[in-house]
């Protein structure tokens, strides 16, 4: 790889910084607001990626289907900052950022509205691209002090320092839960705590590939050092501080365009199972749930179906029914609906070579295709070959839409679930159609997932003729802006005591990354099917999360539903029951992810970044900042040391009232129909009593539990 060694000024003002490099190439500063700068590099030929995705400062406007030009300023304040120039170095103050430039050897440092260092380039060297591979390189020192979150759905203790990392989306089915890598996102943001206390974010605008080095790598020659690497894409990243976590996290999701508000309903209790609708009298089977649930008097807001409703033998067949299983699917929906739940279907965007439409849409040039023979690239997918949907193709969108009402909305079912999305497309010679301006697969891929998601989402407000109100959808892949539409989840986990640990903090990862309406499996997908005491401790763990759906998929044929196991079916009942009760306060939550850009569920250091004990890795995880929960998930354990954060003056139980000093680490008992939950003084928490079974969404408010 060759070093950006060196550079000549080309153009200084008060918004930014132009360099010319000796390729023609050009390095650019720019101050977009007091706390946001961008910086990007433009080889001499161009930008590779000339448009983005990611980047919707405006409130309430969405990117143009085609994409966001790459310099478009629109949406920021560009202020005027400082301008400070010597022979050595230029400097930009706006007051609340310092960022500081020498240009030879090209070096970057940051420091926040009080003067403390945020971060640096590598001295030695920082910037390098690579014409054998395309790849651009950005190096930054690192102290041992430093503390890492984000990019996405990663697994493991939350400081991810020392790791090596990649941002490349794969259909992860079993992965290892705290050392798996990569999951089913493209998330290249790094949310950072300097060892000032001071907080910034970099993201990395890019739908290439990324490796970020955190620190595993070690060079004599250099002091220590981190690295995010781009696979043949562009340096574009976007640099943002703030006094807290929150401050940061709230500008990148301001940046990405928001956090979508759903209905109501969608924050309830929802089931899913794969070998329900895969089951040879699948519509049997669920008209039995539907009354099971009824009697067992368990509130439920919605089911989703998994894919089997479109399945002919183990290959699925995305917008088809099999008939013979679900002979009378619209008379099931509606006893769905009748019975309270709204529903919820499986949709994939590959489609398998025996498809009934696969040579209607292969005429329209509708699937991912060879850039020499221009015919659809046909790779493996399930239990059979097939070729992706080109989703930058307007016809093919059409086709989607016209397909999802006709096919799902039409008869009964409410959302599309957008799944096996991630676009693990490995061929290089692949390409899309790119909106009239064919694009390389490899800078492409996740972009798929995302506008598989705006299609399902616009035809869904479509058919429901309101414009306004809000649409419920979910997406297991994609990247940054894929808030903007759906719901997502940690995808296809596996049943053990470990998975639930580690599945806490990549969803609290997924949080620190500006993914707010998150979850997991409950129960786990695949694997053995759970105990009893690890199911209960499982559903506990989960009923507190923005997500709620119990899925799976057992080799045994066993589902799980909540009364798996009848001795323990009243806790998972009470379990759920909590969710209904503190539906309010979720609601909320909710609100105030959309309208505040605040994660749902965040780790304790997010409401106290001053309590160093915060950073110590625990299972524990704040509810908005009034509720800290900690779920158990030890086998056996019957109690559980929980730390108390300073900060309020004290610290209560839920359930009874008892009072905790702020600081203090009490052990509280926990047997197994327990969930320890505590609320901090002052709290005021809006609750819902109801009858069993009663799944109340629209201002069910009976009481406010006050707490000190």
């Amino acid at each position: 790889m060759k070093v950006l060694a060196s550079a000549r000024l080309a153009h200084a003002d008060a918004h930014g910084i132009d360099l010319e490099l000796p390729d023609g190439a050009v390095f650019q500063v720019q101050v977009l607001e007091p706390t946001l700068m961008r910086v990007r590099y433009r080889p001499a030929a161009g930008y590779k990626e000339t448009r983005t995705w990611a980047i919707a400062p405006q409130a309430g406007r969405d990117v143009a289907w085609q994409g966001r030009p790459r310099d478009a300023l629109d949406g920021f304040g560009c202020p005027a900052a400082q301008l400070t120039q010597t022979p050595e170095q230029i400097t930009l103050n706006t007051g609340s950022l310092s960022m500081t430039l020498r240009p030879e050897p090209l070096m970057l440092s940051w420091a926040d509205d009080r003067g403390r260092p945020l971060v640096h380039d590598r001295g030695t060297s920082a910037y390098f691209t690579s014409k054998r591979t395309g790849a651009v390189r950005h190096y930054l020192q690192r102290d041992r002090a430093e503390r890492y979150y984000g990019l996405g759905d990663k697994t493991g203790p939350l400081n991810l320092h020392g790791r090596r990392l990649r941002t490349l989306a794969l259909d992860s089915l079993g992965y290892d839960p705290k050392q798996g890598d990569p999951l089913y996102k493209h998330w290249p943001f790094v949310l950072s705590r300097a060892p000032t206390g001071a907080w910034y974010g970099i993201y990395y605008d890019t739908l290439c590939a990324c490796t970020f080095d955190l620190g595993c790598e070690h060079d004599n020659y250099h002091d220590l050092f981190r690295y995010v690497e781009v696979d043949d894409g562009d340096l574009d990243y976007y640099l943002m501080s703030g006094a807290t976590p929150a401050e940061v996290i709230a500008q990148f999701v301001r940046l990405i365009g928001g956090t979508q508000l759903p209905p109501r309903w969608s924050l309830g209790y929802a089931q899913t199972a794969m070998g329900l609708a895969d089951a040879p009298d699948a519509q049997q089977q669920l008209d039995h749930f539907i009354s099971r649930i009824g009697t067992e008097g368990i509130p439920c807001s919605s089911f989703h179906y998994g894919s089997g409703y479109s399945s002919r033998g183990k290959r699925r067949h995305v917008f088809t029914w099999n008939n013979s299983k679900f002979p009378d699917p619209k008379t099931l929906n509606a006893r769905f609906h009748r019975s309270g739940m709204h529903v919820v279907a499986n949709i994939k965007p590959c489609l398998l070579d025996d498809h009934p439409a696969f040579d209607a849409v292969r005429a329209q040039g509708g699937f991912i295709h060879d850039v020499h023979s221009g015919q659809p690239v046909i790779e493996q997918f399930w239990d059979g070959v097939g070729s992706h949907l080109d989703f930058t193709h307007p016809a093919v969108v059409a086709w989607w839409q016209n397909s999802l009402k006709a096919q799902v909305l039409d008869f009964g079912i409410d959302v599309g679930w957008n799944d096996n999305n991630e676009y693990a497309v490995m061929d290089d010679d692949a390409r899309c159609h790119g909106f009239g301006e064919a694009l390389p697969m490899h800078r492409t891929r996740p972009l798929h997932g995302l506008l598989m998601t705006r299609a399902s989402v616009e035809a869904q407000r479509a058919h429901s003729g309101d414009a306004r109100a809000p649409v419920y959808s979910v997406t297991r892949g994609g990247p940054p802006g894929l808030q903007r539409y759906a719901q997502t989840w940690t995808g296809d986990n596996t049943t053990s005591w470990d998975t639930v640990r580690w599945n806490l903090r990549t969803g609290l990862q997924m949080s620190l990354s500006g993914m707010f309406n998150i979850g997991h499996d409950v129960g786990g997908f695949a694997g053995p099917s759970p105990g009893p005491e690890l199911f209960v401790r499982w559903v506990q763990a989960c009923c507190l999360n923005p997500r709620m759906v119990m899925n799976s998929w057992k080799a045994d044929g066993t589902t799980n539903v909540p009364w798996l196991h009848p001795a323990v079916t009243p806790h998972v009942a009470a379990a759920i029951r909590l969710r209904y009760l503190l539906m309010p306060y979720l609601w909320s939550l909710f609100e105030q992810a959309h309208q505040r850009h605040q994660p749902i569920i965040r780790p304790t250091f997010y409401d106290f970044p001053d309590d160093e004990a915060c950073f110590t890795d625990c299972d524990d995880f704040m509810l908005g900042d009034a509720l800290l929960v900690a779920p158990v998930v030890e086998e056996g354990a019957t109690s559980r040391r929980v730390y108390l954060p300073h900060g309020p003056e004290a610290w209560y139980d839920f359930a009874n009232g008892q009072r905790f000093e702020a600081g203090s680490t009490p052990t509280v008992p926990a047997p197994l129909g327990t969930l320890p939950l505590f609320a901090r003084t002052g709290a005021a928490i809006p609750v819902a009593e109801t009858a069993a079974g009663t799944a109340r969404h629209d201002d069910p408010v009976t009481g406010i539990r006050r707490f000190g």
